[in-house]
């Protein structure tokens, strides 16, 4: 059950980013959007380069640093895990509940089935998500993730 209350947390948290990265318009967002939208958002003067930079980095940071270490904590010191085989399957079960939150409510529902996260300009560019970027999503999600927490597991195996 704690599990399932740590995944949903991270759940939200990515949703907190979204929402405050598209506050003041779906353009806000664009750094989640392939390279041909973002391309779109400049020439159309909705966004420059560089605000897609910092918008990026600190996407990045605030999605990745409690993927790359709350996470981990709460599974060592709330949940007590101990050895690889229990951080592993623990940290796993995390980040397959808020990716398959970001698969099926955000990318699906949230970007395929509204108009929240559409950019005045880009229309012909939608789907923003196409089948190549879908796989490759569904592949972190099902591959790449359990990875890292195999990494971070193995890590911090091999350092305590």
């Amino acid at each position: 059950m704690l599990l399932i209350l740590e995944g949903i947390a991270m759940c939200f948290w990515l949703l907190l980013i979204c929402v405050v990265l598209i506050r003041d318009g779906a353009v806000g967002g664009v750094v989640f959007y392939e390279d041909d939208v973002k391309k779109r958002a400049v020439e159309l003067g909705l966004i420059t380069e560089d605000e897609i930079r910092k918008r990026s980095l600190a996407a990045s940071i605030a999605l990745f640093a409690p993927v790359l270490f709350f996470v981990p904590w709460l599974v060592y010191r709330v949940n007590g895990a101990v050895g690889f085989p229990d951080s592993f399957k623990q940290m796993t079960a995390i980040y397959l509940i808020m990716n398959l939150f970001d698969r099926i409510f955000i990318d699906w529902y949230w970007v395929g089935h509204t108009k929240t996260w559409i950019i005045p300009g880009t229309e012909d560019l939608m789907p923003y998500i196409p089948r190549k970027a879908l796989i490759r999503k569904w592949l972190g999600t099902c591959v790449g993730f359990p990875l890292l927490a195999a990494l971070i597991a193995g890590i911090i195996e091999l350092l305590f």
